[in-house]
């Protein structure tokens, strides 16, 4: 990373003072692989980790894992989760691992407590261990498993980047980022999948086409719509109540799917016309260098962009202060400082009017 190339995204004042400032990059990119916007750093490699995984799931589903596993699409979307580890999420993960002949314990996710703050609270109080399918990235491992399990891969080796499902997970991302896969640096995650960095560009150009698959093969196309629509109808599903990627697709009612990934990662898709001054999909990602780990910074950023393309409408932008431009309060609920976008984003996204 070369922090001397991000700028400040988003600015914490108290009072009429800047007290902390967010930096980072972001890049806007259409399916035909032009760059429509960019700003920051654009050249370094940065893990998409959980935004990585609309493109982890297309690979399994591209070669026949709808048809063969007859995937609803609440499954397809709990696939493409960083859920909350709700009772709904486990039931819904425990009949999909039912229909693909699996048990919970081939999961090589580990184990954390859910998301969701109450759910956690009621296992500690009834002293029960934490299991795989609490873990957000349980939806993603079981759609590995169910891809290694249709074409005859061992089961035990799924996360290993020689296994047959994570070669070609790797080919269809490549694929998809318009990128080298021999340049394409690899991790491991948190949940101990291989992860995937690659510039900010390259990554748009993949949500863009996510969204916009016509010049895609067929069996490539139909499964990107596939997987917007499911995301898309099922936003419970892909991550939980009162969290960003939920509420902004509720709110948008079709018109994007997006997708947190953490250390400051955030992935969009906006569906072709959905842009008010664009007619093909977009692509949008977000990177804050210090990681956001409160989560307040992507979001900000987010939000003016998408108002900056114009692709939620007043109510819909209403609907979404929580994630937006806002007043921070003291204890006493005291307004005494903001949240918001700095200066530099919202000058640098006064190109999209150039």
């Amino acid at each position: 990373m070369n922090t001397e190339n991000h700028i400040p995204l988003v600015e914490i004042t108290r009072g009429n003072v800047v007290e902390s400032i967010h930096f980072g990059s972001l890049a806007i990119a259409q399916p035909d692989g032009k760059i429509l916007f960019s700003v920051g750093d654009t050249t370094s490699l940065f893990f998409l980790r959980s935004t990585a995984k609309p493109f982890q799931a297309l690979a399994f589903l591209e070669q026949g894992g709808i048809e063969f596993y007859n995937l609803e699409p609440k499954e397809i979307a709990i696939m493409c989760a960083s859920h909350s580890g709700m009772d709904e999420h486990v039931k819904l993960l425990e009949k999909l691992q039912q229909k693909i002949g699996i048990q919970e314990n081939l999961l090589q996710c580990g184990v954390h407590p859910p998301i969701h703050t109450e759910t956690t609270q009621k296992v500690k109080m009834k002293g029960e261990a934490l299991h795989p399918n609490q873990h957000e990235c349980s939806g993603k491992h079981s759609g590995m498993l169910a891809f290694a399990k249709m074409i005859s891969a061992p089961l035990n080796t799924y996360l290993e980047i020689s296994h047959p499902v994570q070669r070609t997970i790797l080919q269809v991302f490549a694929e998809m980022c318009s990128y080298n896969v021999k340049d394409i640096q690899l991790g491991t995650d948190g949940c101990s999948a291989p992860v995937f960095a690659v510039p900010l560009p390259n990554a748009a150009v993949a949500y863009a086409r996510l969204c916009q698959p016509e010049k895609l093969s067929a069996a490539r196309a139909e499964t990107c719509r596939a997987i917007t629509a499911a995301m898309i109808s099922h936003p419970e599903m892909v991550a939980g109540p009162w969290r960003f990627d939920t509420d902004v697709m509720a709110a948008a009612k079709g018109s994007l799917v997006t997708k947190i990934g953490a250390e400051g990662y955030q992935g969009i898709g906006v569906m072709p016309g959905e842009a008010a001054k664009y007619s093909s999909g977009l692509g949008i990602v977000i990177k804050i260098s210090d990681g956001d780990l409160t989560l307040r910074a992507s979001c900000v950023v987010a939000m003016a962009v998408l108002k900056k393309l114009e692709v939620l409408t007043t109510e819909q932008i209403e609907n979404l202060n929580a994630y937006d431009q806002k007043a921070i309060k003291n204890w006493r609920g005291k307004e005494v400082g903001e949240i918001r976008p700095s200066a530099e984003l919202l000058q640098a996204l006064s190109q999209l009017d150039a």
